[in-house]
């Protein structure tokens, strides 16, 4: 058998009281695919688990396994206000840019700023919860 390695994006959120408290976490790209533990290190083992066993059904019945990121489309819609539409249009005219170009380009850089970091001046780690993660799993295909 064949032993493929596929990284899918996760999301860990706390759990609010009324929902049993600790963390939840969950495979967008995965239907039915999540998982919790009481801290964010154990909802992620959990959901490691989870994944395996996900995968295995699939492999099990044959189904298509769904591509990494494959729920997002990579287009969004946003309304603005006129006079923010007319500034944006005048800053891609002076940078010789489209306004599509300009607008990913100011969204990517404040993303970049906005990223939490620790006291090493590094991505949080699996130790965080604000963290996004990914996780592997080694699936064997016939």
């Amino acid at each position: 058998m064949k032993k493929i390695d596929i990284e899918y994006p996760f999301e860990v959120r706390p759990l609010s009281k009324d929902e049993g408290g600790g963390y939840s976490i969950s495979f967008p790209d995965l239907p039915g695919c999540l998982s919790d533990g009481a801290t964010p290190e154990e909802a992620i083992a959990n959901g490691r688990d989870a994944l395996r066993a996900w995968l295995s059904v699939a492999q099990e019945f044959g189904d298509q396994l769904p591509r990494p990121y494959s729920v997002v489309s990579g287009r969004f819609v946003q309304r603005l206000p006129r006079s923010l539409h007319a500034q944006l249009i005048a800053r891609a005219k002076e940078e010789g840019v489209s306004l599509n170009t300009l607008v990913v380009s100011l969204v990517s850089q404040g993303i970049g700023r906005r990223q939490p970091r620790t006291r090493t001046g590094r991505p949080p780690t699996a130790q965080s919860p604000r963290a996004r993660y990914r996780v592997s799993a080694t699936r064997k295909v016939s």
